[in-house]
């Protein structure tokens, strides 16, 4: 049997696969600490679980109408990206996705063709060079500089324009980088795409966790070209902790959300019409779960930051959004005898059973991503293994 070429080249889910091993590892009974998944170790808010218990009591069991989202969620969306994110949008701008994951790769579907080039500036999200990969087009990675907490200039993102770019993948809270861009950086490089017919994917993720005196912006709030041209990203998963529930968000262009909607009817028909009924309580309700989550996210992020850089051969960037800390570890690369990330985190995984995800999946070899969406137990247990390996400073 012969596995298609695009299957074959695709690489699996670094994260994924970190988590496996760790929770192999537990089962067998060894002691993990895991800082690889990405998800609020927080459960999913009592009000949002109670709505999708209505609507299950309710009959709401059936295929969504149409397939890109019931109105109430689409609605929902609309509102919030208005009070949130300051942008206007009908419900028609608006698409329900499983997951934030199959909004990106329908926009990818829908826009991409063989030969075509996406920015993607790095350190990336690992979906992002396999995604742009399968729509048979080029991934034109441009590295961010730890000394400016990873972030791209304008001037690197126009030097990496060609004849052949056809969007741009701007991520703002990162994954992994933990970073965010500030407003005036946001409308700086809004200005250099106005100049061109570059679509922007703005994944907006983590929107709500921002951390210190950290301001958020939208790509598409920076200003009326770019709001012509970018499609916002966003989900249920790590603002309500509903990463289970496979239930995500886009907005843009009306011809874009039109033709990503008639690949999701031939693919997925939608996702379940219970979560999008719970999907749009989550948005219009209660809001105060979000911001005891992201106060607690806050504080381990401090912490986090605070302890790393306390580690032989450890400096870490300091997070103000989303909940990673992206380390760079090549100073203690010789201390374990490895010289990759990948050899490092399994030397650590082995020596400190303390699961990390390898820089490399995320292109940058010298560094090392560490999820505080876990219990702050957890974190002081992990760190201390991981100082007790390598050392203090």
């Amino acid at each position: 049997m012969q596995l298609s070429k695009r299957v074959q080249q695709l690489a699996e889910s670094a994260t994924l696969a970190v988590s496996a091993k760790a929770a192999a590892m537990k089962k067998e009974g060894v002691d993990v600490v895991s800082f690889g998944a990405g998800e609020p170790d927080f459960p999913t808010p009592e009000f949002i679980r109670n709505a999708c218990k209505t609507a299950l009591d309710a009959g709401y069991t059936k295929y969504a109408n149409p397939a890109s989202g019931i109105q109430a969620a689409k609605e929902a969306a609309c509102l919030k990206l208005k009070r949130e994110n300051g942008l206007e949008y009908k419900a028609s701008q608006v698409m329900i996705t499983v997951g934030g994951k199959e909004a990106l790769f329908l926009a990818s579907m829908a826009l991409l063709e063989e030969g075509d080039e996406a920015i993607l500036p790095s350190p990336y999200w690992v979906s992002y060079p396999e995604q742009i990969r399968l729509c048979g087009a080029r991934p034109v990675i441009v590295e961010g500089c730890e000394s400016r907490s990873f972030k791209l200039t304008p001037e690197q993102i126009a030097n990496a324009i060609t004849p052949r770019t056809k969007v741009l993948i701007f991520n703002s809270p990162s994954n992994p980088g933990g970073f965010t861009y500030s407003p005036e950086e946001v409308k700086a490089i809004a200005r250099i795409i106005a100049k061109t017919d570059i679509t922007v994917f703005s994944d907006e993720m983590y929107d709500r966790l921002i951390y210190g005196n950290q301001r958020f912006m939208s790509f598409a709030a920076a200003g009326p070209e770019a709001y012509a041209r970018t499609l916002t990203f966003n989900a249920g998963s790590k603002t309500y902790s509903m990463t289970g529930w496979r239930i995500g968000y886009v907005a843009g262009p009306e011809p874009i959300i039109k033709a990503m909607a008639k690949l999701q009817s031939q693919t997925t028909s939608g996702t379940a019409t219970f979560n999008q009924h719970a999907l749009a309580v989550a948005l219009s309700g209660d809001q105060t779960p979000v911001e005891t989550m992201r106060k607690e996210f806050e504080r381990r992020a401090e912490y986090m930051h605070q302890r790393l850089n306390m580690i032989k051969g450890v400096t870490c960037v300091q997070p103000t959004g989303a909940f990673y800390a992206f380390p760079n570890v090549s100073q203690a690369f010789a201390t374990l005898g490895v010289g990759n990330s990948l050899d490092f985190s399994a030397k650590v995984l082995e020596k400190a059973h303390v699961a990390l995800v390898p820089g490399v999946a995320f292109g940058l070899d010298n560094y090392v991503r560490l999820s505080f969406a876990t219990s702050m137990e957890q974190i002081k247990k992990g760190l201390d293994r991981l100082e007790g390996l390598l050392g203090k400073a």
